[in-house]
């Protein structure tokens, strides 16, 4: 047994208090496994057999996962579903318990994790607000001085004194955010609730949120949205079948997801293989076309010829298309459709719109086109490519969506959908000539008018 050391016991309790007050969660080899039973009577049939015999499988959602988050900061989880992001969030709120290892969390937390939750959808709006802030430790004088705030923010009007069963998705998520971050929590987790928000009311969480944030209040954010993620996060964990893959700053990890994101992965061989250049498509959510030629692959490249997985602005990147002609054609053109995250329209071109003109093509003939782009600063969100192939006026092949980047942040905020390149200049000589354009109009009225006078 090693000596002891004088003054050991008093480091051992200052670091743990340092942690204690430094962190604001704590996992610490955390795992949860679930029971699957094949048919709902299995469940019953085992406790017949007083644990002799099994019926169930074991799922397990998290596996010996550790980290944790900092007072203060926002830190976000991705990753795709079924990885454990829910899971986590649940443990945090207590909702759950860990199989094994140990979740610490320091502070009253208020949780958005799924719409709905925690409402009586038989009580009315009111009501609900009332009941989820007692249940925070929320005394009646306290709920009633932050019940106009909670109602101002939530913005769903006489439907507060409705039963939350009449609610709309939206209207519910509204009012559930309007009494998360009306309650004064020292933990916020948010569990992709804002999805179903209107652009305007989300645009007002986000900004609640930086309010939040500055306050020095601890959010963990779960989102598919890496706009969202990149917009609010300070580090990022990325969980793969409940184990985390990284763990760190926010643009380096979502980087390595997107990219991840953009590798098939096959049944066969989980491990993901590089998507060869202009020779695969990523995705197809629809295709159609006369079957004239062929798209054979669609690639996004950086200034350095490599994968592109994050645009950024005032960047070049290349969009490659590679196809092939079915028949002979005689005024083939190739080009893109460049979709928002709305699905909406927002640019398109090709070979006949910027005056490059195709050759024309034997059947079985393969061509490669690159088109080169100057990245504006549009704002933060994801841009899918929808490359098409026509004869003439004739569409030989077009896929929807068939590949899909993410916009990084800039520097400055976009309001809209695209920041102008703008420059502003002060012309002191034009507004000199001015103004002594102005005096010299002013002497010739007074003189006019005292040889009136």
């Amino acid at each position: 047994m090693a000596p002891f050391r004088p003054g050991a016991e008093v480091e051992y309790y200052v670091e743990y208090y340092t942690d204690v007050l430094v962190n604001a969660v704590e996992f610490d080899r955390v795992s949860k496994s679930y029971c699957i039973y094949e048919a709902p009577g299995d469940r019953l049939r085992e406790l017949a057999f007083f644990g002799r015999r099994s019926l169930h499988r074991e799922f397990q959602a998290l596996r010996e996962l550790s980290f944790s988050v900092r007072r203060g900061e926002v830190f976000c989880i991705i990753g795709e579903n079924g990885s454990g992001k829910s899971t986590s969030l649940q443990l945090i709120a207590g909702i759950l318990q860990p199989t094994s290892g140990e979740v610490r969390v320091s502070g009253r937390v208020a949780a958005l994790l799924e719409l709905g939750a925690g409402f009586n959808p038989e009580f009315s709006g009111r009501e609900n607000v009332y009941l989820n802030a007692a249940i925070l430790g929320l005394t009646k004088r306290e709920i009633d001085r932050r019940y106009p705030l909670i109602q101002e923010f939530a913005e769903i009007g006489n439907f507060i004194d409705q039963p939350v069963k009449t609610y709309s998705s939206g209207m519910a998520m509204r009012l559930a955010f309007a009494v998360a971050v009306n309650v004064d929590p020292e933990i916020l987790l948010v569990d992709e609730a804002l999805a179903v928000g209107d652009a305007y009311f989300r645009h007002r969480c986000m900004r609640k949120v930086q309010e939040m944030r500055a306050r020095g209040l601890t959010i963990i954010f779960v989102s598919h949205s890496m706009a969202d993620v990149k917009a609010i996060g300070d580090r990022v964990l990325w969980l793969r079948g409940g184990e985390p893959l990284a763990i760190g700053a926010v643009d380096a990890v979502v980087q390595k997801y997107l990219s991840a994101m953009t590798e098939p992965v096959h049944e066969s061989n989980p491990d993901p293989k590089p998507v060869a250049s202009a020779e695969s498509i990523p995705n197809i959510d629809r295709r159609h076309g006369s079957g004239a030629a062929e798209i054979l692959g669609i690639a996004l490249l950086n200034e350095f010829g490599e994968d592109l997985h994050l645009m950024t602005p005032d960047s070049t990147i290349t969009v490659r298309i590679t196809f092939r002609a079915a028949r002979a054609l005689d005024e083939p053109g190739v080009g893109f459709m460049l979709r928002n995250h709305l699905g909406l329209d927002f640019a398109e071109t090709g070979t006949p719109a910027e005056g490059q003109p195709l050759a024309s093509l034997k059947a079985g003939e393969k061509i490669t086109v690159d088109f080169r782009l100057e990245i504006p600063e549009l704002y933060p969100g994801s841009f899918s490519f929808s490359p098409w192939v026509k004869d003439a006026f004739e569409i030989c092949d077009f896929i929807d969506n068939a590949i899909t980047v993410q916009m990084a942040r800039s520097e400055g905020p976009v309001y809209g959908y695209v920041q102008w390149p703008c420059r502003i200049e002060l012309n002191t000589l034009l507004h000199s000539q001015l103004h002594d354009s102005e005096l010299h109009n002013a002497e010739l009225h007074n003189g006019k008018e005292a040889r009136v006078g």
